[in-house]
């Protein structure tokens, strides 16, 4: 049966924190009878704190920890968001407590059936029992935001039937008033080490709590993500019923999965863990470093494994698409950069990219930072870059940031956020995994292939140093780790896009770069020239050719 015609909802309430004052202010009933169950539990847990945080014994610190979380909990959804978000600013929260926050969980029971279904009908226009061939009369997830149901469809399709809480932006708005009052009223007295006001960052947080709870800017997010991925048959989006969504009911396609959560469960059906991983950090990577928009909560039950298998990237499906964001093009030029920055151990120009993006501030002394950046950095990434963790990096550098002027910028909280989660997913299914694997020739072959204005920038960045000296060692090392990726790995296409650079319009000051550095201080240094001359004749030789031709041809051969 065709939907009816939706009843027009009102626009959605904004977030707006003089206003939200004013609006809670005015209603000191509510105000006062709130404010008394927060603090009663707040003020517990910082007398708690206060005896104990000063204990350098860890297992104090852990239990700490689980105090802080078992209190986020029981104060409900919006305490809940803001501990999920204190979870990945490492400058904010000290790192025995972050390793509680970040095991956070917004499971909750379930509002009344007939209240979601009162909430259906007004968004809707009809009763659900119209709308659907089959709803079921309970939930089979219920979290801090809303509860999602399984049915079906008139035509038989399967469905996702997300419905919100009854009076979510109220409980929101009253309880992100609170939060900003206590947060900027004892931040003074709080062990955080803060670079910018806390009422900015609670803004940016409250901002994005009422854009994820308009779902109809969710399905607008879904179907963009899906579009970015139109040419991955590795990644799928579900599709969005629009005539069955509105801003409190979104309803999309089924996804017939297993959730990315228990290694041995894709295994018993025939799914293959490492390809999953791998799909999952390409399309992660992808989403960040060349989309600029990305998901921010790519934990496991967003990610589903399906079946089938494109190279050596197995099929995932992403779902919820309530907490996204974008990054501005020159942050992600600075990461591409910054990531080939680290591998090289140029720790100067990470500590330039640190300022670029914000992470410190562009009058910061860098001489004291870039020791310590290597000896936190580089003793993590070790001699090999397998080595390289990113989970390790942020513990250290959760430290680092208590020592130095490092801040966080508050544009970067959904970013690492995404990052750890996805890297936090793949630990799970393999404790062995580095993400540094995925993601460095994911870069170099961006690099190598130029095929943007911007990456052929940055590879010029990386060949020359400020002298314009060809550095040799660079190259040698992004075409190594293209070796060796996987036993599979093709240089073909990697030789046919740096001949087309080398050679077409694009290459004109790749060419002329190799031009100065051969003719400098007024004679031929031909030494570059042969080392350059033999690197590619090690790299892209005959045999490997032929190899990699073989492999192309008959996969089986390579397996």
């Amino acid at each position: 049966m065709a939907p009816l015609t939706a009843a027009a909802s009102p626009a959605p309430p904004a977030y707006d924190p003089r206003a939200d004052r004013r609006w809670l202010l005015g209603r000191p009933w509510l105000f006062l009878s709130r404010l008394s169950s927060v603090l009663w539990q707040l003020i517990s847990l910082a007398l708690t704190l206060v005896v104990h945080a000063g204990s350098g014994d860890r297992a104090v610190q852990q239990r700490l920890g689980k105090r802080i979380l078992a209190t986020l909990t029981s104060l409900g959804p919006c305490f809940i968001k803001v501990g999920q978000a204190l979870s990945t600013r490492p400058d904010l929260v000290r790192r025995d407590w972050l390793e509680q926050l970040t095991q956070l969980q917004d499971n909750l029971p379930p509002f009344p059936q007939e209240v979601a279904l009162r909430t259906i009908e007004t968004e809707l226009g009809a009763p659900a029992q119209e709308l659907f061939a089959l709803f079921p009369d309970y939930p089979i997830a219920a979290a801090s935001l809303g509860q999602v149901y399984k049915a079906q469809m008139h035509d038989g399709q399967w469905v996702a039937v997300k419905v919100q809480r009854p009076d979510l932006p109220q409980i929101l708005r009253r309880d992100l008033v609170i939060i900003r009052m206590l947060a900027v009223l004892s931040a003074p007295l709080l062990p955080l080490n803060l670079g910018f006001g806390l009422d900015a960052i609670i803004d940016e947080f409250g901002q994005t709590l009422f854009d994820e709870i308009d779902y109809r800017k969710e399905a607008d997010n879904a179907e963009r993500f899906a579009g970015l991925f139109s040419a991955h048959p590795e990644v799928t989006v579900p599709h969005v019923e629009r005539q069955l969504s509105a801003r409190r009911v979104l309803t999309t396609s089924w996804i017939h999965g297993t959730k990315l959560q228990e290694r041995q469960v894709l295994e018993a059906r025939h799914l293959d863990p490492t390809a999953l991983i791998r799909t999952g950090v390409m399309a992660g990577l992808q989403q960040l470093l060349e989309f600029g928009y990305f998901h921010a909560d790519p934990h496991p039950g967003n990610l589903f494994a399906l079946p089938g298998r494109t190279g050596q990237l197995g099929h995932v499906a992403y779902v919820d698409f309530g907490m996204m964001d974008s990054i501005s093009d020159a942050d992600r030029l600075t990461l591409t950069g910054a990531v080939v920055h680290l591998i090289n151990r140029d720790f100067r120009a990470l500590a330039s990219d640190f300022v670029a993006l914000g992470f410190l501030s562009p009058d910061t002394n860098l001489e004291p930072i870039i020791p310590a950046l290597e000896e936190v950095l580089g003793g993590t990434l070790g001699e090999n870059v397998g080595n390289f963790n990113f989970k390790a990096v942020t513990d250290r550098f959760s430290e680092l940031v208590f020592d130095y002027p490092f801040r966080v910028p508050v544009r970067f909280a959904l970013i690492i956020r995404a990052v750890v989660s996805q890297e936090g997913l793949a630990l799970r299914l393999d404790p062995d995994f580095k993400i540094i694997r995925v993601a460095y020739p994911y870069v170099a072959r961006r690099l190598l292939a130029g095929d943007t204005a911007e990456m052929r920038e940055k590879l010029l960045d990386v060949l020359f140093d400020r002298e314009g000296r060809l550095q040799i060692e660079r190259l040698e090392s992004l075409l190594a780790v293209l070796e060796n990726d996987g036993p599979r790995a093709d240089l073909l296409p990697v030789m046919g896009s740096g001949l087309k650079l080398l050679l077409g319009p694009d290459g004109a000051s790749l060419r002329q770069r190799l031009l100065l550095t051969l003719v400098r201080d007024d004679r031929l240094n031909a030494e570059d020239l042969r080392a350059l001359m033999d690197l590619l004749r090690r790299t892209f030789s005959a045999r490997k050719l032929a190899g990699t031709l073989l492999a192309r041809l008959n996969p089986l051969a390579a397996a």
